[in-house]
């Protein structure tokens, strides 16, 4: 039945009903299409994947105030939570941002241009560079971090404190799992 409709007064599923969330209606019209197919993983990861989509356009507009992209940001946020003397090499940061030398070598020049932060000379090693964030980039990095943080709390008001929690928990049980599933593949890959 290739018209668009789909009997009992429902129209390709879509119409909203009480309750329901965008992932819900994908289901309702997956169950008429394929009623074989057990789709519970939308249930969870297309919502993961719905909130990331909803959330990231605020976000990323929280650190374009701050003359930011969201890769800078996380550049300058990685040294400014390392701690003092927020000090890294190049290869530590791209392991801790998980990007390529490449992205992280374009990320390092605009922002010392900027003046957020400074190329060392490693004390231990010449031929090594450290990477330093500067007294404006920690300083911009915990205001713009701060404003994230506001910004992302104001996402979270439809739940209460124990719902956070517990959400928390969940989601942490979850990608640890997959996290360690995939790091098992990794290791039998290198076998």
């Amino acid at each position: 039945m290739m018209n668009g409709t789909k009997g009992d007064g429902d129209r390709l599923g879509d119409e909203d009903r009480p309750g329901e969330d965008h992932v819900d209606r994908l289901r309702r019209q997956w169950a008429l299409e394929l009623p074989d197919l057990d789709t519970e993983p939308m249930a969870i990861l297309g919502r993961a994947f719905r909130l990331s989509n909803l959330v990231r356009p605020s976000i990323e507009a929280t650190f374009a105030d701050f003359g930011l992209d969201r890769g800078e940001f996380d550049v300058i946020a990685t040294l400014r939570r390392s701690g003092a003397p927020y000090l890294m090499t190049p290869t530590e940061m791209y392991s801790a941002l998980m990007i390529s030398s490449g992205g992280l070598t374009h990320r390092l020049d605009r922002l010392e241009k900027a003046g957020l932060i400074r190329r060392e000379k490693s004390p231990r090693d010449g031929r090594s560079v450290l990477v330093a964030l500067s007294e404006a980039g920690a300083a911009l990095a915990e205001k713009a971090f701060r404003t994230d943080m506001a910004t992302e709390s104001s996402f979270l008001q439809a739940l209460d404190g124990k719902e956070r929690e517990a959400l928390a928990v969940l989601l942490r049980k979850l990608i640890a799992g997959i996290e360690n599933e995939q790091a098992r593949g990794e290791d039998e890959k290198a076998d």
